[in-house]
């Protein structure tokens, strides 16, 4: 376990569009791009943007509720899962956290949203920290987080009783997306979730619509408390018409079975993925579920190589601010933008690979 001191930024990394506008051949998200599921872009394009939505948002609170099946008191709306985890870290330090604890290789905005209150970041987990991260899949790797499993069988707490009054969210971004058969998504929450926790939602890569800022969460039984100080915490009306109106869709059934199938496709997609990336020499690290993968591209000089391959039109995310430098995360796309970076990625290496370059091809854990 190690421990992060106060280290910001000027802006957070992300994936998707940036200043030289939106990639041709996007791998940077993790989107679901057998998206955007037509029925719920149908109904979010239709959304009555003209009026507020109930401000205590009544109506999608009970659809969400009856999708997890738990009481619509224990929902919390939130503009995006990024600004859950913001609201939430205030929280912890409300309360008196003086330590976050955030999966060692995961999404920035956890320890951003610590460093930004003064809370310090220890990366690895933390059994009796104030607030608790986990990600299953993990990002950027795809992997279960180990954090899971002990919060599931009760462990990790100590015997100091801390973690009864700690604060545990796990990041369910991408649980819909797991494309393992074992765990394959079957239109509702997995019930091996560990009921003790908070579970965030975020619908929107899911559905392929990433553009639509809406995401929920859902708090562990008993925690009605921290509901309210939750909802306290919030700007009025933190999700728009047409986060209500993805979020509504979320729930409906037919929404559902789409996603089912576009998990057929993306499998298939991804096996045809890593394969490529194999035979370019790359060096894929192990163990990934979900439809992303990381990659250690067989260069010395990868910064420059991905400026160019973003100039060509082809985006892959860079891993360095995930603690993996050298080593790429790739969405899973289509076939066809899979052509393309195998041919820009050939082109690129005739005009610039030295002799020294050693390729390999295979995992690495």
């Amino acid at each position: 376990m190690t421990s992060y001191g106060l280290l910001l930024t000027s802006s957070s990394l992300h994936g998707g569009p940036d200043a030289a506008g939106i990639p041709v051949f996007d791998f940077s998200t993790n989107s679901n791009a057998c998206g955007p599921c037509p029925e719920a872009l149908h109904v979010v394009q239709a959304a009555d943007a003209t009026r507020y939505p109930d401000p205590a948002y009544t109506a999608l609170r009970e659809a969400l509720g009856a999708f997890h099946g738990v009481a619509p008191r224990r929902i919390v709306l939130a503009a995006s899962a990024s600004e859950f985890i913001h609201r939430i870290t205030a929280l912890a330090a409300q309360q008196g956290a003086v330590q976050v604890a955030v999966p060692l290789h995961s999404y920035g905005d956890y320890a951003q949203a610590a460093q930004v209150r003064g809370l310090e970041v220890l990366r690895g987990g933390g059994a009796s920290v104030g607030l608790q991260w986990a990600c299953e899949p993990s990002s950027p790797l795809g992997q279960e987080d180990p954090a899971v499993c002990g919060w599931r069988e009760g462990e990790g707490g100590g015997e100091d009783g801390d973690a009864a009054s700690a604060l545990r969210v796990l990041d369910c971004a991408y649980g819909p997306l797991r494309l393992d058969a074992e765990a394959a998504w079957k239109g509702a929450p997995s019930p091996h979730l560990p009921s003790a926790c908070w579970q965030l939602w975020t619908p929107n890569k899911a559905l392929g619509l990433t553009g639509v800022r809406a995401a929920y969460a859902v708090a562990p039984p008993g925690g009605e408390d921290a509901v309210q100080a939750l909802t306290a915490l919030a700007p009025s009306w933190p999700v728009g018409a047409h986060g209500v109106a993805l979020l509504q869709a979320w729930t409906q059934a037919t929404v559902q079975q789409w996603l089912l199938h576009s998990l057929c496709t993306l499998s298939d997609w991804k096996a045809r993925q890593l394969a490529l990336c194999i035979d370019l020499g790359w060096t894929l690290h192990a163990g990934s579920l979900a439809n992303y993968f990381c990659a250690r591209p067989a260069t010395a000089t990868l910064q420059s190589d991905l400026a160019a391959l973003r100039a060509s039109g082809i985006k892959l995310r860079d891993a360095t601010s995930f603690g993996l430098p050298g080593t790429v995360r790739l969405g899973v796309l289509a076939p066809a933008a899979q052509d393309a970076l195998q041919a820009a990625w050939l082109a690129l290496r005739r005009r610039t690979i030295p002799s020294s370059i050693s390729t390999g091809s295979g995992d690495i854990s």
